[in-house]
């Protein structure tokens, strides 16, 4: 059995965590570190992923309706279309190397899926997966999303774990 370090970052700003993930992508290449997973949270941000427009499409707001409700637009570089991150939401990086015995994209994304319907399933929540998409949902909201990136079968981004809902209202 593999071993993994966990760290527990708080509240990261998105561009703080990609170049983050990418300085400990190469270190994980080298050698340097072990098997990690960074949890965190990050302010308000759309990320797009490399498919397609990378979903640009999926946005309705504009840049400047985005500008005044303070939420970034990032390119992320990771598989997928567009994400929301922000509060009420745990986002894990898992920076694993995959070799020699893990060499499996759709092995490891449905990994992922299943940590993600066992926590649920810790909560008493019934999660599971819809066909033909990626991802976790309860009933039809879906609760994970996933978007990776895997270079030289190093891994890196992850998983948006949607953890509380968030009213739009305030009391």
């Amino acid at each position: 059995m593999r071993s993994i370090e966990v760290r527990r970052l708080g509240v990261v700003p998105y561009g703080d965590a990609l170049a983050m993930q990418r300085a400990l992508v190469e270190e994980r290449k080298a050698g340097r570190v072990p098997d990690l997973l960074l949890l965190l949270q990050h302010p308000p941000v759309i990320t797009l992923g490399v498919r397609g427009d990378g979903g640009r499409s999926n946005i309705l707001a504009t840049p400047e309706r985005l500008a005044e409700l303070g939420i970034d637009l990032f390119e992320a570089g990771r598989g997928g279309d567009v994400t929301y991150h922000g509060p009420g939401q745990i986002v894990g990086y898992p920076i694993i190397d995959l070799k020699p015995d893990r060499c499996d994209v759709h092995v490891y994304v449905t990994d992922l899926e299943d940590v993600m319907i066992r926590v649920c399933a810790e909560y008493g929540l019934p999660a599971g997966r819809v066909p033909g998409l990626t991802g976790t949902w309860v009933g039809a909201e879906k609760i994970g999303a996933i978007g990776v990136r895997i270079s030289r079968w190093v891994t890196s981004h992850g998983f948006a774990f949607n953890v509380r809902r968030v009213s739009s209202t305030s009391s």
